[in-house]
């Protein structure tokens, strides 16, 4: 059966049976979880059994588990974090040690309930701009440092058995808008993004996954956001150099317009490989689903690609990681 070119939220904690009967069909390459679907340790694995079962097969398993405001799991069973660019200010020497120690401990809390990817590192850019819905999820404005960091989460996540996934190509710092609200407008000459923020995108270009921002850069394409440009996907792919799977923001996000298959068609068209759509509502799903059509060709391969990175998670203590971890903040 043909892998749908998607990856889909579902509605709550656990699976109604006609959301199983239609992800059967559905086929997604993957699913993505939220607080709505989250309870405990031991209804999350659950959960995530079902959806595996549901298609027949190991399929990927995403989450948004940043840390800080951008925290899917929390307490009292998970452990809790400051928000990134808070916690790479207490420590900026050491910074991206801290944040290595950070993801593995994440990667490991996240392997503990079947989740096996994670939509992080940011790259994006904290300018004095920035809308506040991203700024503290960010690690900085050096482009060379914001480099350093995000190539050590990566790590941490790949050591963890989890598959990190870079956002958002092809730069969100510059945006002074919520994309979940409105569509950002970025008026920066194509010279200035290339030297800043692509270039900050350019030391993670070889990871397995990318996602997209739902922002248009009017130097380079006025009437389109990055999502379902073939311009900026043509950047994505040649001035950065990102080689791996390419999934959208997610589609249902009010950046976006128009009916939820033409959406999901444009973005395919565009270039995106994996249309990502995240609310588990059933009729949004199935025209998302219709328009995004089933992962062939290049996209097959880039997704099969991607999974080859997801292994087995290299031994830990992870009271130790903790201890170290700990050190680093209060040094």
């Amino acid at each position: 059966m043909a892998i749908g070119a998607t990856i889909l939220g579902c509605a709550g904690p656990k699976l109604a049976r006609a959301e199983r009967d239609f992800f059967a069909r559905a086929n997604p390459w993957g699913f993505i979880l939220f607080a709505r679907n989250i309870e405990d340790p031991e209804q999350l694995a659950w959960l995530t059994a079902e959806l595996r079962d549901a298609v027949g097969r190991d399929v990927p398993i995403f989450i948004d588990q940043e840390g800080g405001r951008v925290a899917r799991l929390g307490a009292p069973h998970w452990r809790t974090w400051l928000p990134p660019l808070e916690q790479v200010k207490l420590n900026p020497k050491r910074a991206a040690e801290a944040m290595y120690l950070r993801y593995r401990i994440i990667a490991h809390e996240l392997r503990a309930v079947g989740i096996d990817g994670n939509c992080a590192p940011v790259v994006d850019l904290a300018r004095p701009e920035t809308h506040e819905i991203l700024k503290n999820r960010c690690y900085g404005i050096d482009v060379v440092k914001v480099a350093e960091i995000a190539g050590a989460v990566a790590t941490g996540l790949v050591d963890g058995g989890v598959l990190p996934v870079v956002k958002h190509l092809p730069g969100h710092g510059r945006a002074t808008a919520d994309s979940h609200l409105e569509l950002p407008v970025v008026t920066t000459r194509e010279k200035a993004l290339r030297v800043s923020d692509f270039l900050a995108f350019q030391s993670v270009a070889g990871l397995p996954l990318a996602m997209t921002a739902h922002v248009v850069y009017t130097d380079i394409d006025p009437d389109n956001p990055a999502t379902t440009s073939p311009r900026m996907i043509e950047i994505i792919r040649d001035t950065i150099g990102f080689t791996g799977l390419l999934m959208t923001d997610d589609i249902a996000m009010k950046a976006l317009h128009g009916p939820f298959a033409a959406r999901a068609g444009a973005a395919r068209a565009a270039g995106c490989d994996i249309v990502l759509h995240c609310n588990g509502d059933a009729s949004e799903m199935a025209a998302v689903v219709e328009g995004a059509g089933v992962l062939e060709g290049v996209a097959a391969a880039r997704a099969e690609t991607a999974l080859t990175w997801r292994n087995p998670p290299d031994a830990i203590d992870i009271g130790a990681l903790d201890a170290d971890f700990e050190a680093l903040l209060t040094q």
